[in-house]
Order: structure tokens, then C-alpha cells, then sequence
């Protein structure tokens, strides 16, 4: 049966990242130390070749698509936008750290909230209307792989609500720059609403053997 390859790949680092501040709909570029540790990586692994790049509308993923896969058809979508963190947004964990409803957050729930934020029911819901618009572009294209550039929370929510093995979310490391490649069958996808998660990306780079003189 015909699989769809996608690989998640986190966006490079912001300034905001860099000093530990919550952002979601903010829309902040790529720093030039996010540029430049992108540029490293490209030399030191190996990257997907992809039919097709798919992308949060924010900055720092959209010139993360730029620098990693910059001669690829790239389509924005919508609900692949970072978490709302609501009043938490532009805050760093000092700032609340001695707010109780930061500390009922941090508890973790599906309907737990920030203030005026997203909870991560809806952002569930918001992550399957994502991926479900991907894999139906990409079946009715017939396209067999792509990349979708996204932010932290959003791979680490996919993964949990619909990868295979089942994941937690809070053992879920995602750096800069790297992420999970997975594949969906339509038939996996249609029944089940679920992907199987194959390994991470970039990938590890072969060199050349050298040959036998």
C-alpha cells in the first residue's frame, strides 16, 4: 500500500527563544545565530529531498523553509501556527513562575488553558485539521514526500495525538532545526486518523567510502 513520507522539522531559534520567552502568534524571525546554526546543520547532516514544503505562517518558519529547502514549492498553512499562550504570551517562566494559574497550567490537561490562550484539546483539534489538509493535498497530488515546517508544540501535539508508537508528549525533544519523519497509508489515515513514526531528521550523513587502491 502506497505510503506518504512527511518530515516535521522544527523552525531555527528566534531571539525570543534564545532568552527563554513564551511565544506563540508572535511573530518573530529567525535570529542570526537561528540562521547561521541552520546553515551549520545543512553542512553537517543531510536533509530530506521533498516534493513539497508546507509551513506555519509565521516568520520563523517560513525563512526556516527558505534557508532548508529554498528551490521547493512551499504552501502556507494556517493551523500549523504555534500554541495561543494567551497572557503568558512574551513572558519568560521567571516572570511566571509565582502566578497560580501559570502553576495550574504547568499541571498539564486537555482542558487546561493560559488566560485568554489555547487549550490543548483545541490545539488537538487545530493539529488534526492541519495534518489532515497536508495528507489530502498530498494524495490528491500524489505526492509521496514533503516537509512541513512547524514549531515545537505542534510536532510534539501530533505525535502524541496520532504517532505510532504512542508517545508522551513531556518526553518529546525537538531542537532547532530537527524533528520526526513519519508515514501515513490513506487507509491508516481514514480509519484511524493515525501515522506511524519511522525515525528522526535531518539524517545522519554517509561520506563516501574511499576505494581500494
Amino acid at each position: 500500500m502506497k505510503g506518504y513520507r512527511i518530515s516535521l522539522i522544527r523552525h531555527g531559534l528566534t531571539k525570543a527563544n534564545d532568552e527563554g520567552i513564551y511565544i506563540g502568534r508572535t511573530d518573530y524571525p529567525l535570529s542570526s545565530k537561528g540562521e547561521s546554526e541552520l546553515c551549520s546543520k545543512m553542512e553537517e547532516y543531510e536533509y530530506p529531498r521533498v516534493h513539497r514544503v508546507y509551513t506555519s505562517p509565521l516568520r520563523r518558519c517560513t525563512e526556516t523553509a527558505e534557508i532548508l529547502f529554498p528551490d521547493t514549492e512551499t504552501c502556507i498553512v494556517e493551523d500549523l501556527t504555534e500554541l495561543n499562550f494567551g497572557e503568558f504570551e512574551g513572558k519568560s517562566v521567571d516572570e511566571l513562575i509565582g502566578r497560580d494559574d501559570y502553576k495550574e497550567w504547568l499541571k498539564g490537561g486537555l482542558d487546561k488553558r493560559p488566560p485568554n490562550g489555547e487549550s490543548m484539546e483545541e490545539l488537538c483539534v487545530r493539529t488534526y485539521k492541519a495534518l489532515n489538509e497536508i495528507v489530502m493535498d498530498m494524495m490528491n497530488d500524489g505526492i509521496t514526500h514533503s516537509a512541513v515546517i512547524t514549531h515545537a508544540g505542534i510536532i510534539s501535539n501530533m505525535l502524541s495525538c496520532f504517532g505510532l508508537p504512542k508517545t508522551n508528549p513531556k518526553e518529546i525533544s525537538c531542537p532547532s532545526g530537527e524533528g520526526f519523519e513519519i508515514i501515513v497509508t490513506a487507509k491508516m489515515w481514514q480509519q484511524s486518523q493515525a501515522f506511524e513514526i519511522l525515525g528522526v531528521v535531518p539524517y545522519d550523513r554517509i561520506d563516501d567510502e574511499p576505494l581500494d587502491e
